[in-house]
């Protein structure tokens, strides 16, 4: 039986023409002060009004054009149901279009200074998860996209988020601007506060979700909150998971299929998957650290099932592993393709030789804690990130919040964002650039509005591609 060999990650083409390689973050040690005034003078090259500005030049691509080219590499059969969700609305097609406003923001004005992106910086890309410590905190939970990029990219695409979900819980135009501005003005300030804080003050801070929790406003979302807290606290595997997801058949424990969101690979024979499943699972053992791995090796490899995820991530190759460290000691493990990142074309290739660990340190980098699981590997069919599923995690109800209640939202938000950015960027800088006053809220405001405009306009573009015959759908019930 001929031997697998992983792809490998080539920074050039045929012709070996060199390929820009995306820069790290750099660390600038001058004082606060320097690092400040310096952000503050670029005022003068990139005014803060001048983020305000969004209008679709002639030269835009179709966007229907580089959703397509989104999806290539992409499982074809898993196709329609990414279109499907994303058809649902304005709100759900916005989800699965980083690359289509990547594109955009790289065309705009930037002030150059760079941080470790998130790259698909949308507000259901936050919420709640549990540390090492079994404490929850809530941050960014997504990083596919992750590149160092300009800090503006994400705090412009989450501003416009907060526009098109206001629009689809039905705000009025001035509540669902409120919600972006309220979110850019969080940014600013708690980026200050950041600036001003030691190297690892801020390296070590987090947000508690629970303190988080105590601070809302409105009684029925806290007590909902509340709720879905203790029973993240509370969450057993072995009594929640483990009856949802597996069956015990011929003696083996096997994860149950649920097609077309969960089921077991057909298409090759059982034993080059399994031997596949299994030489990429060692790949993935050997990036833990030393006493990770002995955690890990006390739980035996039983079972492997292909799952669709969320939106933008629909097509591309995702799968469920079932691990036992005896009879009722279940672990399960989450395995999501990683791509090249939507920012590439406009920062450089990744300088990482896997987009697994393109992503496994990026997030290192933008959490102040994350799952000890947490690694990569690679197959013939790609390269891949590995964690563990549903550890303690909240995912936010954003379908059920009023304007309030998204204000809230859209200021912890922009607080954790903040963090992620001054843990890998230059707080002082960016927070010179910024200053004191409300002219940068405004301008993000505008944009945000513009944007969403512009987010239906793209919207009604992937409906009539529907109508059309361009693109096939599946929708679920």
């Amino acid at each position: 039986m001929k031997k697998d060999t992983p792809k490998k990650h080539d920074h050039k083409n045929k012709e070996s023409t060199p390929i820009k390689i995306a820069e790290p973050v750099t660390v600038d040690r001058r004082s606060r002060t320097d690092r400040k005034d310096e952000g503050k003078a670029m005022r003068l090259a990139v005014p803060l009004a001048s983020h305000a500005q969004w209008q679709a030049p002639a030269s835009r691509r179709d966007p229907i054009d580089l959703l397509i080219e989104s999806s290539a590499g992409r499982e074809p059969k898993l196709l329609p149901i990414r279109y499907g969700r994303m058809m649902q609305s304005p709100f759900a097609f916005y989800r699965g279009t980083a690359s289509i406003m990547a594109a955009d923001l790289a065309a705009l004005p930037s002030t150059g200074i760079h941080v470790q992106a998130c790259g698909d910086c949308h507000l259901l890309n936050f919420g709640g998860f549990g540390t090492p410590e079994r404490k929850l905190i809530f941050a960014i939970n997504d990083f596919d996209e992750t590149m160092p990029a300009p800090w503006e990219w994400d705090i412009k695409r989450l501003a416009a988020s907060f526009v098109i979900a206001g629009r689809h819980n039905g705000f009025s135009d001035g509540e669902a601007r409120e919600a972006a501005r309220t979110c850019v003005r969080s940014y600013r300030e708690r980026m200050r506060e950041f600036s001003k804080m030691g190297v690892l003050d801020v390296w070590y801070f987090s947000i508690s979700g629970d303190a988080m929790i105590e601070q809302i406003e409105d009684d029925t979302t806290r007590a909902r909150a509340r709720k879905r807290a203790a029973k993240a606290h509370d969450r057993d595997v072995l009594d929640e998971d483990f009856p949802e997801l597996v069956t015990f058949e011929g003696g083996e424990h096997r994860i149950r299929d649920n097609p077309p969101l969960i089921y077991h690979l057909q298409d090759e024979e059982e034993a080059v998957v399994k031997a596949r499943v299994h030489e990429a699972f060692e790949r993935y053992r050997a990036t833990l650290s030393e006493d990770k791995r002995l955690l890990l090796d006390r739980y035996e490899l039983k079972d492997m099932a292909a799952k669709v995820v969320g939106i933008g991530s629909v097509g591309s190759r995702c799968a469920i592993l079932l691990l036992m460290g005896g009879a009722d000691d279940p672990l399960f493990l989450q395995v999501k393709e990683a791509g090249a990142s939507v920012l590439e074309p406009f920062v450089g290739v990744s300088p990482y030789p896997n987009h697994g660990q393109r992503v496994v340190m990026g997030q290192r980098l933008m959490q102040s804690a994350s799952d000890i699981f947490l690694g990569w590997t690679e197959t013939v069919k790609g390269h891949f990130y590995i964690r563990q599923m549903r550890d303690m995690k909240m995912k936010p109800q954003v379908e059920l919040f009023g304007p309030s209640v998204m204000n809230q939202y859209a200021e912890f938000c922009a607080w954790a964002l903040a963090r992620a950015h001054a843990r890998s960027g230059d707080a002082a800088k960016i927070a010179g650039y910024l200053g004191k006053k409300e002219d940068f809220d405004v301008a993000l405001a505008d944009f945000a509005e513009s944007y969403a405009d512009q987010n239906e306009l793209d919207y009604k573009a992937l409906v009539q591609a529907v109508q059309k015959g361009r693109l096939e759908v599946y929708l679920e019930h």
